[in-house]
């Protein structure tokens, strides 16, 4: 049967089926919902046909009212417009729902980037033991990080849950009656929650996405590729921030490291028992029903009655082993499957679920390890030389590599120097009641030096451990500085016999961390992606030099200008000079609930990742760039950093988004733990800026600047140089390059400078608004030009119809927000405005951000 095209596919699986249940949604019996259902379109068109002609929100708003709603009071309308968000926010969540019902239909399953089709075309290529081979050390780890960028509640993602289903089955009942419940739930949160609260909700995505996916993609290795033996490799790890990030949240404490370690495990107990509980109605033979009825027994206690602890992951793993030999042996093999099934799950999951990663900040570390040198020396503890403080770098490296000794938490009173200290210990506490997976690695944020990584190794042994260290340092390089620094401080910790000794107890392995969300902030998009490849590069060889087997881990957000995008695409064009060995990167916030917020889409998605590591290792495509390519991507990326840090240095950057953006407002909406600045300073510095909010902000005025900005400028010199042909060149030889202009033509779809026109009259912005939009469409013009593309992701029509009727429903909501913005601005000019109707403005703002950043799914 012939397939359609993925675009049709889309149409009539999806587009057809919302305005189908949109327009059930319209109905429903809600007198507000109503009435609100029918003037939406007439606002949706007003808007429309507004920016078509160059009116500006207010004028599209007052238009609106005056020939629609002219009776209504000023309070009125205000009501209106909350209802008109309100009713937006759900036509979100229903195309979401009908989109993730989709998935396995718009998605060729068993398509390019699947497993099914990696082990068909690796079979008829004659490679099926190059495959197994490598997939014996390649794994994939994806990390589900505590910067959240979702805004929806648990009670709305159920509702999605449900409605998804619902859609599948055609249930118009069931449909019609979750589109009510979805008008009466509330979509924000009236109180910030705990880093424990957001914990919770992601490990919901673990208990009923991970836990199914992942088991598949291993069952499917174990049958197919390994023709029914076990491999050693688990191939798929989860890694998890909540609870132990704690950099710049200092609502992290010990206690919630504690705890969120201890409901993952009882997360996972749960899971086992249930699966265990499916057995026993199958597993009725003689000398079996007894064995998974007593186990079953066992992991139901171990997490409802303490005094029933004794149950251990070889234990659990042994007895599963002794049932399916029972079942082979005795009953003909059957049932062995579905053992054999969930020998898969706990062979991957164990009793942590996923590995809770520690992080802090290097400038924390070195405020605390200054305290424990300063303590040490007071109660003359010989852990330290008494000059320390006085020796230079190195002399300082060698003797942390070797200190001995022990140190209390508990006898420091500076809050932020003990729970980081008592931290360490806990990571010890939870090793030993999960296993080491359960907690092995420490991230530093911000790593500048060799010594950012001694001293945290020197916390580590004098804290927690003694001389075998069961945890990998991982250094985070961020911005472009570090990224060039990289190889360097590497090679210092190479070059120290005592970090050596320690890297050679982790199997010679050393993690590196790359953070794609500062890197661009710093340095802009172009810089930023390139400077981490040529870190990769140079750290690759440094690390072969040394024996040292790197992995790379990738601190990717959302949107292209955080590292997201077309993720499987980069990784499969990164060529034979970067360690592809495994690929680890964190997915957070709406990242997770689009991309692994169903079965098939984590499979999907997961199964993408594989693929994309195992196309280098298999691939008779050369990805190499030589050094032409080499030499003009490093040029591009020069003038683009450059362009863009003029940019940055503009007078007028950090108050146009302070006074022009909803940068201010992102701290209002209670969608995470996190404050969203480093300082408590009230005045704005550039350096204290989060990524999400930085890059979000830009998102909401729908400009996107981190995704492009410098871009276009670095393109037009090799066109006014007559060059541009070698750009042209290097675009269709090299995979790289080509994702990378890929994924800022996701950005540059996702801008509509229109919203924002009337920000060009403006006295004190109007010229730094020009500025970005010649710059935006320099760069669309420039980017159609190399790729040949009559618009912008043309070779992409089904994503970028998606990305089309999302911008669609959110146009009246972009609106809305522009208009409330341009209102409040014009209070704070005024000493005597009204400061009651100034805080219904700020409300409107704040609200409107819920609708634009769910609607987006990838926006920051």
């Amino acid at each position: 049967m012939t397939v359609q095209p993925r675009l049709t596919r889309f149409k009539e699986q999806v587009l057809s089926k919302f305005q189908i249940y949109n327009s059930i949604f319209m109905t429903l019996p809600f007198d507000a919902v109503t009435k609100t259902g029918v003037l939406l379109p007439l606002f949706h068109e007003t808007c429309k046909k507004g920016f078509d002609k160059g009116d500006d929100p207010t004028k599209i708003v007052e238009t609106f009212f005056h020939k629609y709603q002219a009776r209504r009071s000023p309070q009125s309308q205000i009501n209106l417009l909350f209802r008109f968000i309100q009713y937006i926010e759900r036509q979100v969540v229903l195309f979401d729902a009908i989109e993730d019902a989709a998935f396995p239909v718009v998605h060729n399953m068993d398509g390019i980037g699947t497993l099914r089709s990696l082990k068909e075309s690796t079979k008829n290529a004659n490679q099926l033991d190059d495959l197994r081979n490598y997939l014996e050390d390649f794994k994939v780890r994806v990390v589900l990080t505590a910067h959240p960028t979702q805004f929806y509640p648990g009670t709305v993602l159920g509702i999605i849950t449900d409605l998804t289903e619902a859609i599948k089955q055609n249930d118009l009942s069931r449909i019609r009656d979750l589109l009510a419940q979805l008008g009466k739930t509330p979509f924000f949160k009236k109180k910030k929650p705990t880093p424990y609260d957001e914990a919770v909700s992601l490990i919901w995505y673990l208990e009923n996405v991970f836990y199914h996916s992942a088991g598949r993609i291993y069952e499917y290795i174990r049958e197919t590729v390994y023709n029914g033996e076990r491999p050693s490799n688990e191939v798929v790890n989860i890694g998890f921030w909540p609870g132990g990030d704690r950099d710049g949240n200092p609502f992290v404490t010990p206690d919630i490291t504690l705890r969120v370690a201890d409901r993952l495990k009882l997360t996972i107990l749960k899971n086992y028992y249930r699966d265990a509980r499916k057995l026993r109605r199958k597993l009725t033979f003689p000398g079996v029903y007894e064995k998974i009825v007593d186990l079953e027994t066992r992991l139901y206690q171990s997490f409802t009655d303490v005094r029933y602890n004794d149950l251990t992951l070889n234990l659990l793993l042994n007895e599963l082993e002794n049932i399916k030999a029972a079942l082979i042996d005795q009953h003909q093999s059957l049932y062995q499957e579905e053992v054999e099934n969930l020998i898969d799950k706990v062979s991957l999951f164990g009793f942590h679920f996923a590995t809770l990663d520690i992080r802090q900040d290097s400038r924390i570390h070195s405020k605390v390890f200054n305290s424990v040198v300063k303590y040490c020396l007071e109660q003359g503890k010989d852990i330290l030389p008494k000059d320390y403080n006085e020796l230079d770098a190195d002399k300082q490296l060698s003797i942390l590599a070797q200190v001995k000794g022990k140190v209390d938490y508990s006898q420091f009173e500076d809050t932020v120097v003990r729970q980081t200290l008592e931290t360490i210990t806990k990571i010890k506490t939870i090793q030993e009641e999960n296993g080491e997976q359960a907690c092995h690695r420490y991230i530093i944020s911000n790593n500048q030096s060799a010594l950012n990584v001694m001293q945290v190794f020197a916390m580590l042994k004098l804290l927690a451990f003694d001389s075998v260290v069961p945890v990998d340092v991982v250094p985070l390089f961020e911005t472009v500085e570090d990224l060039t620094n990289a190889p360097d401080v590497m090679e210092a910790l190479y070059t120290n016999s005592g970090y050596m000794e320690h890297l050679n107890s982790r199997n010679k392995k050393q993690t590196i961390m790359l953070g794609f969300s500062d890197g661009t902030k710093d340095g802009g998009y172009l810089m930023a992606n390139w400077a981490i490849f040529k870190a990769k590069e140079d750290l690759t060889k440094v690390s072969e030099q040394y024996g040292i087997n790197v992995v790379f881990f990738d601190g990717r957000g959302g949107p292209p200008a955080r590292g997201g995008g077309k993720t499987n695409q980069f990784y499969a064009s990164l060529g034979p000079t970067i360690a592809d060995n495994e690929i680890q990167l964190t997915i957070q916030g709406q990242t997770i609930s689009s991309n692994f917020g169903t079965l098939e889409s984590a499979q999907y998605n997961l199964e993408q990742l594989i693929s994309a590591g195992m196309a280098n290792k298999l691939g008779e495509e050369a990805l190499g760039m030589n050094s032409g390519h080499k030499d003009l991507i490093n040029d591009l990326a020069a003038r683009s950093y450059q362009a863009y840090q003029n940019f940055k240095q503009h007078e007028r950057f950090i108050p146009y988004l302070e006074h022009m953006s909803t940068l201010k407002f992102y701290a209002r909406t209670n969608i995470g733990s996190r404050p969203s600045k480093r300082s408590k300073s009230d005045k704005l510095v550039f350096s204290d800026l989060r990524a999400i909010p930085f890059v979000g902000s830009w998102s909401q005025l729908k400009q996107n600047v981190p995704g492009f900005f410098g871009l276009g400028t670095a393109l037009s010199h090799y066109e006014n140089s007559g060059e541009f042909d070698k750009v042209k060149a290097l675009y269709n030889e090299s995979k790289f390059f080509k994702t990378l202009l890929a994924n800022s033509m996701m950005s540059l779809s996702k801008s509509f400078f229109p919203l924002t026109a009337y920000m060009a009259k403006d006295p004190e912005y109007g010229e730094f608004w020009k500025l970005i939009h010649e710059e935006y469409k320099l760069t669309k013009r420039l980017l159609l030009k190399i790729s040949g593309y009559q618009f912008l992701m043309e070779n992409e029509p089904a994503g970028k119809a998606s990305i089309e009727i999302r911008e669609s429903i959110v146009l009246p909501l972009l609106t809305i927000q522009q208009y409330a913005l341009k209102k409040v601005q014009e209070f704070k000019k005024d000493p005597e405005a009204d400061k009651d109707q100034l805080e219904v403005f700020e409300k409107i703002v704040t609200r409107s951000l819920f609708g634009n950043i769910n609607a987006s799914r990838n926006s920051a």
